[in-house]
């Protein structure tokens, strides 16, 4: 087992493989890849790939499945990778990109609020793209209502 001490060398080396794994001919190859690479989302080496992955243009299980870990990760760089792709998405990759987001932050209220916090942030965020994406999204969870919501 690996632990985060190990030092940025390995964590740079793992992100260099799931790349790698991201450029696979092979969808399922690719899904994992995304969902590896959210582990990583905030290094800066792994943002184009998982830009890409989360936009790809042969298969939505890896759009659906990069997202879903990104969204997970319940922070600042996975929901800044999602909106920053939801901001350039196709409206057909916008679809699919909100199936994972109704998926992942329709469930808990707990992390619906979360998500919604992190979108407000965003939407003030220097990087254009970036704040459009979070107020697309913001968007987005306006229209789901959690399922499970604390015991008052």
């Amino acid at each position: 087992m690996i632990s985060r001490g190990v030092g940025p060398e390995l964590r740079r080396a793992a992100v260099v493989a799931l790349c790698a794994l991201g450029r696979s001919r092979d969808a399922g190859d690719r899904a994992d890849a995304g969902c590896g690479l959210a582990a990583f989302a905030e290094l800066p080496e792994a943002v184009e790939a998982l830009l890409a992955l989360v936009l790809d243009p042969d298969d939505t299980f890896v759009t659906r499945a990069t997202t879903g870990a990104l969204l997970r990760r319940m922070d600042r760089a996975g929901l800044a990778v999602v909106a920053s792709a939801l901001a350039v998405a196709e409206p057909g990759h916008g679809d699919w990109i909100a199936t994972a987001v109704v998926d992942v932050l329709g469930v808990f209220a707990d992390d619906w609020d979360d998500a919604a916090r992190w979108c407000d942030k965003l939407s003030q965020d220097a990087d254009q793209r970036v704040a459009r994406g979070a107020r697309e999204l913001r968007g987005i969870l306006a229209g789901i209502e959690p399922v499970l919501r604390p015991v008052q």
